[in-house]
């Protein structure tokens, strides 16, 4: 199966990298702009194409590593051309293999691709991609193939249904972005405590860290601490009186999924005092 990018960015880069790591064969690069992909061919020892016809020739299978914007757009102008029998992939989290519209009657296939990654660097997020989840959903006449195709890189694969996109992404975007806003906002409280910025993220590095560590080796519910977890109301209430806004609010819904997590690890443990705290703080 030959494998042909549309778009040679953060994921194209990586993805073709990964690809031809595994001995897949990858036909190379088009994109918009010249330049990228002849970066991108020389970075996987691939070609680089000039124009859009000719990838499409090339290639049994095109993956399109544009952005979510521009997936339509280039659909638009690949199903003018001649796809018979060909697989197209799109990698976007949100998306499904619905955007390519009219795809039957192209007589090709449409995927989405999602690899469950944040790619932060066009030359070395591929070397993090091994054990990696792929999610797959699209056309039900060649899926087995393209989930066959994803596990002889090694990666776990799971089907998943283009109604449950947007809440499988939503999944993603609690444990990535989310976690962002998170450490930003322990930044901020830090520094109006007197830290500098690069101090304040300095100092909380280290807890961050070993937090993540700890939910992926025991999971969330035996990596809870702290006063939630103890049902400790004092610190739990002076905490809300410093905060204000939508601090606030976050904290005390935070607060509360927290709660459910801890009465399963704390089953004997009472918690209605700080369940009625944080239900009169939010009235």
């Amino acid at each position: 199966m030959k494998i042909g990018f549309i778009g040679a960015g953060k994921v194209g880069f990586s993805l073709g990298k990964y690809f031809c790591e595994h001995h897949l064969d990858v036909t190379g690069y088009y994109s918009k702009n010249l330049q990228s992909a002849k970066e991108a061919a020389v970075f996987t020892d691939t070609m680089y194409f000039e124009d859009i016809e000719s990838i499409v020739r090339s290639s049994d299978t095109l993956f399109l590593t544009v952005p979510d914007g521009a997936i339509g757009e280039v659909w638009s102008s690949i199903k003018k051309l001649p796809i018979q029998n060909k697989i197209i992939c799109h990698c976007s989290g949100s998306l499904s293999s619905a955007v390519f519209s009219e795809i039957d009657h192209c007589q090709s296939y449409g995927y989405s691709v999602h690899p469950l990654f944040a790619f932060s660097d066009k030359r070395n997020s591929y070397k993090e991609l091994s054990g990696v989840f792929f999610t797959l959903e699209g056309s039900k006449e060649r899926l087995n193939e393209v989930k066959m195709l994803l596990e002889k890189l090694g990666n776990p694969v799971q089907v998943i249904s283009a109604e449950n996109k947007p809440i499988y992404h939503c999944a993603a975007v609690y444990v990535s972005n989310f976690m962002v806003a998170l450490a930003q906002i322990g930044i901020d409280l830090l520094v109006d405590c007197g830290f500098r910025e690069n101090e304040a993220a300095s100092a909380l590095n280290p807890l961050l860290m070993g937090n993540v560590k700890n939910i992926v080796k025991q999971g969330p519910t035996n990596a809870l601490t702290g006063p939630i977890e103890r049902s400790d109301i004092g610190t739990v209430s002076g905490h809300l009186a410093h905060l204000t806004g939508s601090q606030k609010e976050l904290y005390i819904l935070l607060s509360r999924k927290l709660m459910e997590i801890a009465k399963k690890k704390n089953p004997a443990r009472n918690y209605d005092g700080l369940e009625n705290l944080l239900r009169g703080e939010q009235s």
